[in-house]
């Protein structure tokens, strides 16, 4: 039986994916993969997930240099949710220029930032148009 078959994905395709970094155990991120973007983890030893915004892969560092280089991956026990342990190159995971995306801690009724913003996000990528 091929491995991808004994995922449970979404009536979309796809599975919800947790990044934490190997070394700690710190959750940096949660992203989604479809079949594809799987195969293609596994193939080439980095994190590719899918982008439900853009609607396309995303090689996670493609423009930001900050790949994620699987060490392990997990699946938990409903095979509906992964895990990769990854060590997270340039320390940052998070657009905002984080090491984490989960950044924010609710402190007395509020979300307060309670990380650093280790690079400011307008030197990491490049400007759209």
């Amino acid at each position: 039986m091929n491995w991808l078959n004994k995922i449970r994905w979404t009536v979309d395709g796809l599975i919800p994916v947790i990044a934490q970094q190997a070394e700690t155990g710190k959750i940096l991120m949660f992203a989604w993969m479809n079949a594809e973007s799987l195969q293609l983890t596994v193939q080439e030893g980095y994190a590719v997930y899918w982008s439900r915004s853009r609607n396309k892969l995303w090689h996670k560092g493609e423009e930001s240099g900050h790949r994620q280089k699987v060490v392990a991956l997990f699946m938990d026990c409903d095979e509906d949710v992964l895990l990769l342990k990854i060590e997270q190159e340039g320390g940052i995971a998070c657009h905002t220029g984080r090491e984490s995306c989960f950044y924010r801690q609710l402190v007395d009724g509020q979300w307060q930032a309670v990380e650093p913003v280790l690079k400011n996000p307008d030197t990491i990528y490049k400007k759209h148009e």
